[in-house]
This record gives structure tokens, sequence and C-alpha cells, in this order.
């Protein structure tokens, strides 16, 4: 099994600041993996991300993606990188209100240069996987949260990237969408994607991930294995399911 991520002696500092923001950090993500990143407010969980997405630098350290050492690429690299290998899902979507959820979902394909047809078999493929096919003509204004956040990840996946980061997402979303985007993550995950969860939310990390790394002020405290209460929780659903 191949590393999707790997971080080696990461430090990430601020000039106005005393202390780094993130580090030293040492993390690896390995293919097909889920891992949920949590943390209280300022503990370094969106820089540790940034870092990731090549959208920030490290002042110190390696970080490698899909096998590609990102942290001396040029912005022409960056960008490339990102259209290519990553997907990113926010807390409020960053959807374009001004275009329908079809072509919000086209637009990386059409950045990356995809041809127009096998762009728009792809977005029409995840639309009916995420069950948001009878919405391709709509605008992102009339939808719910929970199909907002899913146009957002068909979005992120239309380019089958190596690895989707999601950052928060179900800040945004009332309980029962919250719960739909929980089991659209659980899904991508057991369907081999591999994903890294930026969250508050302890109960969704567990639910989601196999694994959770904490950051407290900057440093990776604990690395906890998921897994055991992850099968308990599917077992019970599963008996759930059967007594209906």
């Amino acid at each position: 099994m191949t590393n999707v991520i790997e971080l080696e002696g990461v430090v990430k500092r601020y000039q106005s600041a005393d202390t780094p923001a993130l580090g030293p950090v040492d993390l690896v993500v390995a293919e097909g993996e889920a891992v949920a990143i949590t943390g209280p407010s300022g503990s370094g969980k969106s820089t540790l991300l940034n870092l990731v997405a090549g959208l920030d630098r490290p002042t110190e350290g390696r970080v490698s993606v899909g096998g590609l050492r990102i942290d001396g690429l040029g912005e022409r690299g960056l960008a490339r990188f990102r259209r290519e290998r990553i997907g990113m899902v926010f807390q409020f979507f960053n959807l374009l209100d001004d275009l329908t959820v079809a072509d919000n979902i086209l637009l990386p394909a059409q950045l990356a240069g995809t041809p127009r047809a096998a762009a728009a078999a792809r977005a029409a493929e995840l639309m009916a996987v995420l069950g948001i096919a009878e919405h391709a003509r709509a605008y992102p204004g009339r939808l719910s949260g929970g199909e907002r956040q899913r146009v957002a990840v068909a979005r992120a996946l239309v380019n089958r990237p190596a690895l989707l980061l999601a950052d928060e997402p179900t800040g945004a979303l009332d309980t029962a969408s919250g719960h739909e985007v929980r089991e659209l993550l659980l899904d991508l995950h057991r369907s081999g994607q591999t994903v890294v969860l930026v969250t508050h939310d302890l109960a969704l990390a567990r639910s989601c991930a196999e694994r959770t790394v904490s950051l407290v002020d900057g440093n990776a405290l604990d690395h906890s294995d998921n897994r055991d209460e992850r099968d308990e929780r599917d077992n019970r659903d599963e008996r759930a399911r059967a007594a209906r």
C-alpha cells in the first residue's frame, strides 16, 4: 500500500507570532485510509489542511502528496497539483450561485482541460451516485444545505483526485443534513477514496475515520484508532435495518 500523504518535520510560522502555528508534525496517510484531524480553534487544523492542499508553504519540513513533493513547487505547479490530485470540500460549500449544479461540478474538469463529453459523463455519473441528478439544472440557492454539500463533493471528485480533503464539512448543516454528509463520507471511504477530514466534532471524526489525529497548540498529541468503534456502530446500524 502506498502513502498518499507524507509530512516530515513540518513547521509553519507566521511573522507576527512568537510560536509556530503548526509543528513540528510528522504524518503519514496511506492510500484508501480515512483520517480525521481534530482539535480546538487555533490548534492548527486548517493550517495543516492548507499545507497538504498546497495553499500554503511550510516554514520547515517536507510535504509530499501522491509521491510528489509539493513544498518546493512554484505557483503554476501547485495549481496543476490541486487540479489533478486534490479535491476539496468546505464548510460553506463555495459554490457559484450563478452557475447550475451541473456547471458547478463541471468547472474543475474544464479548468483541467478535460474534453467536454468526458467531463459531462463524469458529472452525470457523480450526480446519479450522490442522488442529485434531478437538480442538475437547478441553482445552488434553491437546494438544502445537505444537497449543496453533495454538489460540493461531486465537484471535488470530478477530476478523480487521489485525495479528498474535507474542512468542517458538516459545520454549516443542521443535524439531518449533517448525518447525510457523514454517511456520504463513509460511503466514499468504503469505495476506496482516501479522505482527510478536519473537524472539531469528535463524534463525526470517530464515525467517519479509521484514525484520529488530535492537534493542540499546533502539536499532534494523539493518534487514536477508531476502527473498533466504527465496526460496532456499523453492526448496530445493520441490526437496526434487519429489525425493520
